[in-house]
């Protein structure tokens, strides 16, 4: 069924107030509210509903309205619930005209919304915040067609890994996971297990290695033990061989991977695509998480620098082998054509298009390069600090969202939560400037 989307309707109610009654109508989120154009949010996220009958899905302007403040603000699902109660410039902005007492919606609806929407139509955020940005002229829109491209890693929210955390982790949850269907285990090794553990830790941090591998050891063989017991126990049973099928294979991985084997390892249990990804710098040698591109005007535009492309890109490619799939999805996204695209010297022997291939501009380029596109090299870093804002303010820089959709769809309403902050500033200073206007016009008036 098609959700039942909401519209002004102008109506009193003797008991209860209305938002634009009570509140101040100046405010940027009120502005913002009155100038994103739901009606396009609403036509590109109905598109997942059917015509069939049953309970209705709650109003798209609600939802996506939701999406954009927790990630425009920083806020975890809990935390923005317990602010959609009490501020009435969020239920304003989420289409309400009366305001509500109590949640008009659950916390996990929005679990359930983001993983209905997925990546390609949470897309029409970044889209519509850019499309805000040229009606309120916060960016020109020949703006967008200049680029800055690099990538980083968005870490998931996983400790960080270790052979001996990750064995002792395989074997407590298997133990907890035979414990829940009855089954009786010849030994759980719930007290030696962590006491291995620990030994371990002390002897590496003592920098007793010999001793620490030993432990090491004791921990892969109590993991092994409980394996072939669980093993011997579920053979021939369908229904227990189904339960225990993922978590077996999984434990199998963190028993048998080496240090330095190729192909994809394991390097947390409850998050299984994690990856690994160096990106050499000092304080952070190694990221657990997934790499994702970012993509951002070259130029300052007056509403600021806007973030025009975000993409999670699982398998840790080589960043100049991204640009085959990132272009088309951009100018998809921009709805015009890129002229330029400006990059770091790791995306050498990039892939672009055919049609895009002397549009890429390397960091320490001399052939090719005119003085403007000299000048414009200059800004190639420009695109760091929007990173950093990406992770630091709008919850890019750790991960809570599951699985690989989870990862695609934190990063790009990290991007849109990034821009519609953007565009409240712009819309705050906007409405100052005209403040200030009339309070000179006005005192150049003759008493």
């Amino acid at each position: 069924m098609r959700p039942r989307e909401r519209g002004e309707t102008g109506e009193q109610d003797l008991f209860r107030s209305r938002l634009d009654q009570i509140i101040d109508m100046k405010h940027p989120l009120v502005a913002l509210g009155r100038t994103v154009d739901w009606r396009f949010l609403e036509e590109r996220f109905g598109e997942v509903y059917t015509d069939d009958p049953g309970r209705p899905p709650l109003p798209t302007r609600l939802m996506a309205g939701l999406a954009i403040l927790k990630h425009t603000y920083d806020l975890s699902d809990e935390v923005l619930c317990e602010r959609w109660v009490e501020n009435p410039y969020y239920q304003y902005f989420c289409g309400e005209e009366f305001f509500q007492h109590r949640l008009v919606f659950d916390r996990s609806s929005l679990t359930r919304w983001r993983n209905r929407m997925g990546e390609e139509r949470l897309a029409a955020l970044i889209q519509e915040s850019l499309s805000v940005a040229t009606k309120t002229k916060a960016i020109k829109p020949s703006e967008l067609s200049r680029v800055i491209v690099d990538t980083t890693v968005q870490p998931k929210n996983v400790t960080f890994p270790t052979d001996a955390k990750l064995l002792n982790r395989a074997r407590e949850k298997l133990v907890r996971l035979a414990q829940r269907h009855g089954m009786a285990l010849r030994q759980s090794y719930a007290r030696v297990g962590k006491f291995a553990l620990i030994q371990h830790q002390r002897y590496a941090h003592a920098k007793q290695f010999k001793r620490a591998n030993r432990k090491l050891k004791t921990l892969r063989t109590y993991l092994g033990r409980v394996i072939r017991d669980i093993s011997r126990k579920i053979d021939g049973d369908g229904g227990l061989e189904a339960a225990f099928a993922k978590l077996l294979a999984l434990a199998r991985r963190v028993r048998e991977q080496k240090q330095h084997q190729h192909g994809p390892k394991v390097y947390s249990l409850h998050a299984p695509e994690v990856e690994c990804i160096g990106k050499g710098k000092a304080h952070r040698p190694y990221e657990f998480g997934v790499k994702v591109s970012v993509a951002t005007t070259i130029g300052h535009a007056k509403g600021g620098q806007f973030v025009t492309h975000v993409k999670a890109l699982p398998g840790n490619p080589y960043d100049g082998h991204t640009l085959a799939t990132v272009i088309p999805d951009m100018e998809v996204l921009v709805g015009n054509t890129i002229t330029r695209i400006l990059a770091d010297k790791g995306y050498r022997g990039h892939n672009a298009p055919p049609d895009h291939k002397f549009r890429v501009f390397i960091s320490g380029q001399k052939r090719g390069v005119t003085p403007r596109i000299k000048r414009e090299l200059r800004r190639r870093a420009a695109v760091e600090p929007v990173i950093g804002h990406l992770k630091a303010e709008h919850r890019m820089g750790r991960n809570y969202l599951w699985f690989r959709q989870g990862d695609a769809a934190n990063a790009v309403l990290a991007a849109a939560g990034y821009n519609f902050r953007r565009l409240i500033r712009w819309l705050s200073l906007l409405l100052r400037q005209i403040l200030s206007a009339l309070t000179a016009a006005l005192q150049a008036i003759p008493a």
